[in-house]
Order: C-alpha cells, then sequence, then structure tokens
C-alpha cells in the first residue's frame, strides 16, 4: 500500500518539536505501507531524505512563527501550490493523510480528490477556522464565510476525519454531521519519556539547594498566555520562596517575555534555548512541575499540547492555566493543579503539596499511570494504521462496485 502524508511543519525527535507525524509515519511504515512525507524547510531547493524509512519531500517554503498573519497565509497557499505540483508528478498513491493547521493543507485533498481520484483522511490538530477567528486575526464577515464553507467541504469531502480532542471531534460533527470522525489524541514515547531511575523528581529534593523548578517546555507565542507564568513566578518571589521557573523555547513572543522579566525583576526566571527531544527529557527530568498554558479562549480548551503528554509520561505533576478537556483529565486523575485568577493561591497550593511527600510522590504516580493507559504512541499508532487500512479496504470496493455497474 502506498500513501502520501503531508504535513508542512514535518519534525524528527533529533530536531524537537511537535513529532506527531514522525511517530505515525514511521508506524505505518512498521506496518508495511510505503510513505512518503510532503512537508517544507526554509532552505533554498527542494530535497529528499531518507528518514527512518519515510521517504521525506522538503519543499522550499519559508515560514517563520515571527511572520505577520499576511506573511503566513502567503506560506500556507505556496505549500499547497508546491504540494500539488510535486504530488501530481509522482505515481498515484492509494491514499493521502493529510494533517493540519493550517486548514489550508485540506485543499490538496479537494484537489486531489477531483484531479486524481484520490481520497483522503484528514487530521485535524486544531479548530480552524475558529481559533483565529477567536484570537481576532481571522476577520472580515466575507473572509470568515469563505473559511467556514472550506472547513466544511474538506470534512464532507474526506474518507475519514481524525480529531486530536473529544471537543474537536464533537466541533467537526456539528460541522459536518454523519461524519465518520476519530479521536486520537497526541502521545509520549513512554520507553523514552519516563521518571529517571524510576524515581520521582521528588526523590533528589533533600538536597536544600536544589529550588523547586516549575518548567514550561514548547512553542512561545501569543496563543501559549505565558503572561500566567511570569505571574506566578513573580508571586514566588515577592513571597520569598526560593523557587526557579524555566522557559525552553522559540517562538514571535520570546523577546516580550524576557522585556517582561527584565522590567519587573524576576530573578527566578530562567530562558532556554529551544531544545531537541533528548533535551526537553533532561529538562523535565530535574523538574517538579510541567506548567502547559494557553490564552483563556474556548476554542483553545480543545487543545491538544504536546508537552503536556511528555511531562505526565515522566510523572510530573503538572500546572495548568486553562480549562477544557485536559483541565478535566488533571482534575479527575488528581495530578495537577489549576492556576486561577490568584497566582497567590496557586503557589500557596502548590507549597503545601510540595511539603507533603506522600501526596506528592502518589501525583507523580498517576500522572505516569495515565500516560502508560491511554497516550502512548505505540496505542496513537494502532489507531491510526487501523483507520488507514479500513479506509482503503472501502475504497478498493467502492471501485470494484462502479467497475462491476459501469
Amino acid at each position: 500500500m502506498k500513501l502520501v502524508y503531508v504535513h508542512q511543519y514535518f519534525l524528527t525527535p533529533s530536531q524537537g518539536g511537535a513529532v506527531r507525524s514522525y511517530y505515525l509515519a514511521k508506524g505505518l511504515v512498521d506496518a508495511g505501507v510505503q510513505v512518503d512525507m510532503i512537508t517544507a524547510h526554509n532552505a533554498p531547493a527542494y530535497e529528499l531524505k531518507w528518514v527512518d524509512g519515510i521517504r521525506v519531500h522538503y519543499l522550499p517554503v519559508v515560514y517563520r512563527n515571527e511572520f505577520s498573519k499576511w506573511r503566513r497565509a502567503i506560506s500556507f497557499l505556496r505549500f499547497v501550490w508546491a504540494a500539488k505540483c510535486l504530488l501530481a508528478k509522482m505515481k498515484r498513491p492509494d491514499l493521502l493523510y493529510i494533517t493540519s493547521t493550517p486548514l489550508t493543507t485540506g485543499i490538496l485533498g479537494l484537489w486531489a480528490k477531483r484531479a486524481m481520484d484520490l481520497p483522503y483522511v484528514f487530521e485535524v490538530r486544531d479548530q480552524w477556522p475558529e481559533a483565529p477567528i477567536q484570537m481576532g486575526v481571522l476577520r472580515g464577515k466575507l473572509l470568515k464565510g469563505l473559511f467556514y464553507r472550506l472547513e466544511r467541504l474538506v470534512y464532507d469531502e474526506s474518507s475519514h476525519v481524525v480529531a486530536l480532542s473529544s471537543p474537536i471531534r464533537e466541533s467537526i460533527l456539528r460541522v459536518s454531521p454523519g461524519k465518520e470522525v476519530s479521536c486520537i489524541p497526541n502521545f509520549a514515547d513512554t520507553d523514552f519519556f519516563k521518571p529517571k531511575d524510576g524515581q520521582w523528581p521528588l526523590a533528589e529534593k533533600k538536597d536544600e539547594k536544589r529550588p523547586l523548578t516549575v518548567s514550561y517546555v514548547g512553542a512561545i507565542g501569543r496563543v501559549n498566555g505565558l503572561e500566567s507564568f511570569l505571574n506566578l513566578a513573580k508571586a514566588a518571589q515577592q513571597t520569598r520562596k526560593s523557587w526557579q521557573f524555566v522557559l525552553m523555547g522559540k517562538g514571535a513572543y520570546l523577546p516580550k517575555l524576557r522585556d517582561a522579566v527584565a522590567h519587573n525583576g524576576l530573578e527566578n526566571v530562567v530562558f532556554l534555548p529551544f531544545g531537541n527531544k533528548a533535551a526537553v527529557r533532561e529538562l523535565l527530568g530535574r523538574s517538579d512541575f510541567a506548567y502547559i498554558s494557553f490564552l483563556p479562549l474556548p476554542v483553545l480548551e480543545s487543545s491538544s499540547p504536546n508537552k503536556f503528554f511528555d511531562a505526565i509520561a515522566m510523572g510530573l505533576p503538572v500546572i495548568l492555566n486553562f480549562k477544557g478537556w485536559i483541565y478535566e483529565l488533571i482534575k479527575t486523575n488528581k495530578i495537577g493543579v489549576f492556576q486561577g485568577d490568584s497566582p497567590v493561591d496557586t503557589i500557596r497550593e502548590m507549597e503545601c503539596l510540595w511539603h507533603d511527600t506522600g501526596a506528592y510522590k502518589e501525583m507523580c504516580r498517576r500522572s505516569r499511570e495515565l500516560s502508560e493507559a491511554e497516550f502512548t504512541s505505540e496505542k496513537a499508532v494502532a489507531d491510526v494504521c487501523a483507520i488507514i487500512f479500513r479506509v482503503a479496504i472501502q475504497e478498493t470496493k467502492a471501485i470494484v462496485a462502479c467497475s462491476q455497474t459501469a
């Protein structure tokens, strides 16, 4: 079976960042599927590389988080056009697997279905266009209407839709009632991310020189709402806590956060450069809490943040600043603390937990158990493989039926 996987931001573990597509594509290869990955890079020319059995086509389409919304839009459309030209030259595959964001990748699926009679599975990572609309990035009645129509068309024409959270799945079904939609959240490599030597971070706490450490790992953009992280650090400093708050990542908002730290005289905030998978594991292994953050917008409550899953695989309690399905997971499984309007109250709750060795270790244990039970890479790969093979069989039967009636 031949499959073309389309993801504009494909990354490998050695590069760092969101590596969901790497694990899913490699899992498909291990299941006997021939996978071509169409992605983009900031180099000036096309490149073809083999990555662990995946044939990766790197298209020269520049994209940076620092781009304005219009430069981003141009980049999105250039990628669709370049991917279309490449796909037209390739030997026809059996199926496309297309992942967003952005929603514009769905244009490629629509074209392939009509021009090449090629079915596609569409994966929805975020609620587009609702997310940019709620953030005020996408404005104008005409433009909003255009994207809402595109969203429905992309869902309707797909053979199957994969949602990264149950709220996203519900949103898709409201747009495209009756559509077959599976929920496959993000996950962690639980063999790679695990408590160091079987111990929880608290095991090292007896060393009084080591401060309690709260770490945020991931994208640093406006949508991530990291002002609340700095508010927590400020409250800790004002209450004379010898704690440290570590930020590892990159993004357009990084200079603003650095300025805010300097302006407020925060001596307990440390910035680390963007790191790969190994660097993330090292930092989480030295941390006592993982911080997961988004702006308080309804559409972001459906998000499936990668680093949440890495953190709980490491057996870390989580500090969360937004509601939604992740909040309900944390609340139900008792694996973290919610930061509300008062960062001082959050500091008190963290301190109580920190000084209760038994309660903290139980929280760590529950985090790891939840990861192993629900959010492993193996489970996600098996679910995606099942969908791919089922869709392929359905499409084959449909072709046979059409040929018999012709």
